[in-house]
């Protein structure tokens, strides 16, 4: 059973059980255990008390009530009462030791553990006028707000009744549930995360709908949205047109012109752009398919490449390993503020900052929320972390990055979206359709997912479990995989047809 610190990423899991990191006092199941049966983990003869589920965890020693259980080399609570060698360990024994408030402290001076290398890959992509490049060449419909979203689809489904765009990669309405009776923070999250995707270039052509008594006005949201190609942006106010189906088919079809002579060209993987993200999270996770992300972060932060890194939430626990790679005091600064930003969120509402893992993260054999983000962080790999930013912030530098957004699905991809990125890695134990409106690739933890929902599932990282490959081989397909996806290879969200924006409500609604 080979036993690798939290820095060495997992290479080989073959075995029934793995031991994360020397100091572990449990480990966890790769498979489903039967009680009565002895295991032998590093070097101990360990008679299990009970059943143990795969992914969950199961005492190396005996652990009384209040000492800590570690696992990743890291305290991930406390025992609630005494838990015998090889007895299983969840929630019924097992309680977060998280506090509300903490001090941190800069520590400078952790050098960077990654080489620059020259970027040696090269994906075929869009340029844009703004010089970034994109993806997918799709024709984009914008609904300032909810209330015309019918009215886009109107207008795509009439669009593509008289026209069979095969030389673009789609036409897309970009629905959502926001836009009227909000004020404040609200209103200003909406019209950022829209003029955002007005920004995305993996979309040719923007054709912005408003209604005209929304909040979130037309003409304001035109006069604030900063230097844009204005020949691939079009605006209609539906309450203003005689016939707004008839008047918006009308602008797609310029926008459509503009679209057609676009060409893949090649440029090099330095220009990417990934967002890191996982839902449905299971103990497998940060064993398999998140250092497996993690690993791929790396490869693309070596080349010159960007990823980013959100859902604060998760990060609860494992904030002080981030804040460590901080490249700078002000990027350590920032990070600490984001941190205690969003438990102040928690705390405004009286809400219980420390309420997670989820049921089905508890099921998988998460117990408490340090170890669900331990597990969740390990996505980021070993990068310095170059830049934070606020939610609706688009990214200003290459490298690894951190997005101040939490950590429900659809919340946070948007926000990667809106922050530039051209595609997700989204990890998975539990198993999950949903996808953005980029190009969402689901990587599971674990191959009996992989092969239940291979119409969800865009790539396995379960073969580490049961030996069929090892981590290096697992990353270079991952890396093969993310080029043939940004060349235009769709991923199962894009062919269902699941593409979902979600907008970060945190006040009142008139």
């Amino acid at each position: 059973m080979p036993v690798k610190t939290i820095s060495d990423r997992p290479v080989e899991l073959q075995g029934s059980c793995y031991v994360t990191h020397p100091k572990d006092n449990v480990a966890i199941a790769l498979k489903p255990l039967a009680q009565g049966l002895a295991m032998n983990v590093s070097g101990k003869n360990i008679p299990l008390r009970e059943k143990i589920p795969q992914g969950h965890k199961l005492a190396l020693e005996l652990v009384r009530q209040g000492e800590q259980v570690i696992r990743y080399g890291m305290p991930v609570g406390y025992a609630s009462c005494h838990i015998e060698t090889g007895s299983w360990v969840h929630s019924h024994n097992l309680v977060t030791g998280l506090e509300a408030q903490q001090d941190y402290h800069w520590q400078p001076g952790i050098a960077d553990r990654l080489h620059s290398i020259q970027s040696d890959r090269y994906v075929k992509a869009y340029r844009r006028r703004s010089g970034l490049v994109g993806i997918r060449n799709e024709l984009w419909i914008i609904p300032t707000v909810n209330c015309v979203n019918g009215c886009g689809r109107m207008m795509a489904e009439l669009f593509l009744s008289r026209h069979k765009p095969d030389d673009i990669d789609g036409v897309h309405v970009l629905s959502h549930a926001y836009g009227c009776s909000q004020l404040g923070d609200d209103l200003q999250h909406t019209r950022t995360i829209l003029q955002d995707m007005v920004h995305h270039p993996n979309a040719g052509g923007v054709l912005v709908l408003g209604l005209g008594c929304e909040n979130n006005q037309l003409d304001v949201f035109r006069k604030s949205l900063d230097d844009h190609d204005e020949r691939r942006v079009r605006f209609l106010k539906v309450q203003d047109a005689s016939d707004e189906i008839e008047e918006g088919v009308a602008l797609l079809e310029q926008l459509y012109r503009q679209m057609q002579d676009d060409q893949r060209q090649p440029v090099p993987v330095s220009e990417l752009k990934v967002g890191l993200e996982c839902g449905g999270s299971d103990g497998l996770s940060g064993i398999t398919a998140n250092p497996l992300v993690g690993r791929f972060s790396d490869w693309l932060v070596a080349r010159g490449g960007s990823t980013v890194l959100t859902e604060v939430p998760e990060m609860f626990g494992a904030e002080q390993l981030l804040m460590a790679r901080a490249a700078s005091q002000q990027v350590f600064e920032d990070i600490v503020g984001m941190i205690n930003g969003f438990k102040g969120y928690f705390i405004q509402h009286n809400q219980p900052i420390y309420e997670n893992p989820s049921p089905g993260n508890r099921e998988g054999g998460i117990t408490t929320l340090e170890e669900k983000s331990l597990g969740c962080t390990q996505k980021s790999g070993d990068a310095r972390i170059m830049d934070v930013l606020d939610y609706g912030e688009r990214l200003r530098c290459s490298g690894l990055s951190l997005l101040s957004a939490p950590g429900n699905d659809s919340v946070a991809t948007s926000a990667l979206m809106a922050a530039g990125c051209h595609m997700v890695l989204f990890t998975t134990g539990r198993g999950t359709p949903y996808g953005g409106f980029i190009p969402t690739l689901k990587i599971s933890t674990n191959t009996g997912l992989a092969a239940r929902k291979p119409h969800w599932i865009d790539y396995d990282a379960g073969g580490l479990v049961d030996g069929t490959i090892d981590m290096d081989k697992l990353v270079a397909g991952l890396v093969d995989k993310v080029i043939a996806v940004a060349n235009g290879e769709q991923v199962n969200n894009e062919r269902n047809g699941y593409r979902d924006l979600a907008i970060f409500k945190t006040g009142v609604t008139l």
